[in-house]
Formats: C-alpha cells, structure tokens, sequence
C-alpha cells in the first residue's frame, strides 16, 4: 500500500512537468457546491501523464537508459510516450487495434514505437512479454503498479489543498490506479471524505470486485460494449484492489446513454471538452444522484480529453 509520503515525493518529481489543474466551479449546479477537477488540460490530455512520468522517472537512471515498454488503450500509452521522450529514452507501446486513431497517432507524434494487437484474440500482457525477449525494457504498467498509483494521487492533494472544505470527490474507474491514488491521498488528509468510483454498466468489474471482496474479471467482448474506452480494462490489479477495499466508499455504474449524453452536456453547458471516459463522474452526478452520499461540497474528475472527432461529430449529431 502507497503512503502519503510516496504522493508527496510523486508530486516532487512531477513538479515541473504536469499541469496543476485548478477547480472550476460548474455553474448550473443547484444546492451544492460542485467543482470540476479538469485532467483534460495535462499535455496529453489526460491524468495519466502523472502516473507514468512518475514511474518512469523514479527509475535509477542506468535502468531508465535501457527504454521502457507499456500497453495500453491510449491515455497511458501517450503518458509513457510522452514522458519517455522527455526523459530521452525510447518507447514501444503495446496498443488494441480498436483503439481510437486520434490516440494511436498522438503516441506514435510522442516519439514511441507502435505495436498493435487484436484484443479478440491476444492478451496485451502476453504480447507485450514477448517484446520484451532480449530486450532491457523496463515494463510501466498503466494501474498497478506502487508509482503510477502516486502519481495519480497527486489529483487528491490538490484537490484538498484547493478545496479543504471537500466532502466528496467523484471519479472514473478502470485499472483502479486513479481512484486509488486519489482515495489514499484524501483519506489520509480527512478520512471524513467520500470517494466515489464511476464505472459503464456494460464494464463493472470494479463495482462487482468491490461488491463480492475479490476480484472480478471481465472478457474483452464484453468491456468493448461500452463508448467509454478509457475504462476497457478486465479487471482491477492485486495492488489497486487493495486501495480500492481500503479507501473507496462505494462505486456505481451508469448507461451508455448517460455517458453520451453527459459528454455532450459537458461540451454545450459547462465548455469542457472530455472524453467519453472523462464523463462518467458528471454522469454519476448528473443523472444518478440518488446513488451518491449526501454532499455540500463535491468535486467531478473529468479524467481525459482525448476526444474522437468521429465520436464527437455522432454525439452532436445525436442532440
């Protein structure tokens, strides 16, 4: 289990290369105080970058040296990207074929080597080990892994620090390193704070996992259902598991038709252009409020902003 410790040494390192978000007031909120956690301004466009440069940077540098490898969807396939070209070491990213083009192409633009995978019939994993064969690659898992997990747990410091007043942070979940590392950094600083998990109905391993204490695993057939590809995952890792029993309060699930329509009303009402995934916690509190714990002060992780002109065009045709 990370510490409070392992956060702050996190954010030291990120120090000079992330975006410290900052709240945005979500105006059209009635009784509560409801705050937007705007992840889709990092360089990449997503949270990722915390975790992965955190990873990687804490690497002893004759190791680091060698190059990394990660697979991944596309967020944290940029953040590896991204960071390994910062810290100049190369990159090969393991990436689904159905993964979105504006993705594949931004971590190819950061310098990384693209290898593609059908998820049909290969495990990233598998592909992914048999790169590695005599090779010095450091793997950077995108959740569970103790640094990726801190580094995004430097969204929760933030959040407190902006907003100590907060009494329910809101936020997607897919591997579980996100809602993790922001769980452990708020409940250490006020355990008082509630800590919400968004998962599409179609891709709830994590609320099942959480729900039946051991981990729950899905089949990619099934975690393709949903728009949200962000949150594709199978299963929560060993370590993100455990964070997740220990921190999180509780973690609901919402359609597809409330994930579509909130990226849209984000887009329109609120001016935040974010992904399908990056939507989940305003579909949570916009269309599912009932399910929540009662709240004065409330923050909404909008996680990624990595938005498919495609999709874009098909949800705006939709309103």
């Amino acid at each position: 289990m990370i510490t409070l410790h392992d956060i702050q040494e996190a954010r030291a390192r990120l120090n000079s290369v992330i975006y410290r978000t900052p709240l945005i007031p979500y105006a059209q909120a009635s009784d509560e105080s409801v705050w937007f956690k705007p992840e889709q301004l990092q360089p990449i466009g997503s949270f990722k970058l915390r975790g992965a440069y955190n990873r990687i940077a804490a690497l002893p540098p004759d190791v680091r040296a060698n190059g990394v490898i990660a697979y991944s969807s596309g967020n944290h396939a940029q953040g590896v990207a991204f960071s390994a070209r910062k810290l100049g070491i190369g990159a090969v990213i393991v990436m689904p074929t159905n993964a979105p083009g504006i993705k594949i192409e931004a971590t190819r633009r950061y310098g990384a080597d693209v290898v593609l995978y059908d998820p049909t019939t290969q495990k990233r994993e598998a592909v992914a080990q048999e790169l590695m064969k005599g090779h010095d690659w450091t793997l950077v898992p995108p959740f569970n892994d103790p640094y990726v997990i801190a580094g995004q747990g430097t969204i929760g410091l933030e959040i407190f620090e902006d907003l100590p007043r907060v009494d329910l942070v809101i936020t997607p979940v897919g591997g579980g390193g996100l809602i993790s590392g922001i769980s452990t950094a708020l409940k250490m600083l006020n355990p008082r704070v509630k800590v919400i998990g968004v998962e599409p109905e179609v891709a709830a391993d994590a609320q099942a996992s959480l729900r039946s204490g051991h981990i729950v695993e899905m089949t990619s057939a099934e975690t393709s259902r949903t728009i949200a590809d962000g949150v594709r995952t199978l299963a929560l890792g060993d370590l993100t598991f455990a964070h997740v029993r220990q921190y999180v309060d509780d973690i609901v699930t919402v359609s597809e038709a409330d994930i579509r329509q909130a990226t849209r009303r984000l887009l329109l009402e609120a001016k935040q252009v974010v992904e399908p995934t990056g939507a989940l916690s305003f579909a949570a509190y916009a269309f599912h409020r009932d399910k929540l714990p009662p709240a004065r002060t409330v923050v909404l992780v909008l996680s990624g902003g990595s938005l498919d002109p495609l999709v874009l065009s098909e949800l705006l045709r939709e309103s």
